[in-house]
């Protein structure tokens, strides 16, 4: 089946955080919005069928997640990043962010520093400082039109006393697929500091063309059992309203801890559609995938070949990952307020502020290409009359 992801669809209206809060967000409501991390792009058929069909029966009482539905997991798992994975390494969490601010604090205590990857997705700040963990950022070797590397050097001074590691894998806003001789050396390090790394896997699915994405759990059994892996549909599918997630806990003991507290956290339950969605996606996302990350990775082409022939000062990497462009437009010589302010009122759109991301991201911003093709243009056709 072909898809359509050139299709307009218009969400105003629908209590929708990306454009029914832009008056607050960016100070104008008529900004062309391109931040939230969730898409444009219809939710696919199989998926709303399902939810549908189910929505259908007349009672929406309490549930539970069945062996269909672990599967589900399980074998998307497999056949997407070779990963065998067993079904009770598999726990329900809300939301990946809900599910990384838990496990920061079952396996950590006020005052513990955590270290984070910066710039990265505010969230990982929040989850460290929002519980009275002390923040420590591991920031990356900004390179330029070269893209973005860790810095290995820093991280084996701070991991002398640090508690644990939150990775985002791949990097949400800088678009690294990280390799895999990468992700061994930051394993090692931790392991041998005894650092619980927590990878943030929910963009994993959508690595572009030419890239391969490794989880961190694959790189050995060691590095398996000090680690927790959160993976979601939601970003894939464009299900993140539906807020179900999964953390994948190799460690036994590890495992019996954060079940415990997230039951406790009355966290576990989750909500009906959403295990139905998820069990939909995963069994039969395969094709409508593909063809997203095709139609991305033409954005994303689009917007390069758009920049370098008319805005050569904004200074960028092509994403391996994501649908997300991280774009410096430290070129122009303009205050942070300046450019926010020609960003929003003059050229009208509406991006995410890199300074968000980490005090590295200044003079950022982080542009969200899971929209039609039209949008892109409308976008780019704004940036060069003011820009």
């Amino acid at each position: 089946m072909k898809y359509d992801f050139d299709k307009i669809i218009n969400r105003a209206d629908t209590n929708c955080v990306k454009y029914d809060l832009r008056q607050q967000v960016f100070g104008n409501p008529n900004v062309l919005p391109m931040w939230v991390a969730d898409m444009d792009f219809e939710t696919p058929d199989f998926v709303r069928d399902a939810v549908i069909k189910r929505a259908k029966h007349p009672v929406y009482g309490y549930h539970f997640k069945d062996d269909a539905y672990f599967q589900s997991i399980v074998g998307w798992l497999k056949r997407r990043h070779n990963w065998d994975v067993k079904q009770e390494w598999l726990s329900f969490t809300p939301g990946v962010v809900c599910g990384f601010n838990m496990a920061v604090m079952a396996f950590t205590e006020p005052g513990d520093e955590i270290i984070i990857q910066t710039p990265v997705y505010p969230p990982f700040h929040s989850a460290v400082t929002s519980h009275g963990r002390k923040l420590v950022c591991n920031t990356l070797i900004n390179k330029g039109s070269n893209g973005y590397e860790m810095d290995f050097s820093l991280l084996e001074q701070q991991v002398k006393t640090a508690k644990m590691l939150i990775l985002c894998n791949p990097h949400n806003p800088v678009g690294r697929c990280w390799r895999k001789d990468e992700l061994l050396l930051l394993g090692e390090i931790c392991l041998k500091n005894n650092v619980l790394v927590i990878s943030d896997e929910i963009h994993c699915d959508l690595v572009l063309p030419g890239y391969k994405h490794t989880p961190f759990a694959t790189l050995g059994h060691q590095y398996a059992l000090n680690s927790i892996t959160f993976h979601a549909a939601s970003k894939t599918f464009n299900l993140a309203g539906l807020a179900t997630s999964t953390a994948i806990i190799p460690n036994e003991n590890l495992r019996k801890t954060y079940v415990a507290y997230v039951e406790d956290m009355e966290a576990h339950l989750g909500n009906i559609f959403g295990k139905v969605s998820t069990q939909a996606a995963m069994n039969y996302g395969d094709d409508w995938l593909a063809q997203l990350l095709d139609y991305v990775q033409g954005n994303i082409d689009y917007v390069s070949d758009f920049l370098k022939a008319n805005l050569p000062k904004v200074v960028f990497s092509k994403p391996q990952a994501t649908y997300m462009m991280w774009l410096d437009f430290n070129g122009y010589g303009l205050s942070e307020e300046e450019l926010w302010r020609k960003m929003t009122q003059e050229a009208q759109l509406g991006f995410n502020r890199g300074k968000d991301f980490g005090i590295e991201g200044s003079g950022f911003f982080r542009i969200n290409l899971a929209c039609p093709r039209a949008t892109v243009e409308e976008a780019m056709g704004r940036l060069k009359a003011v820009f």
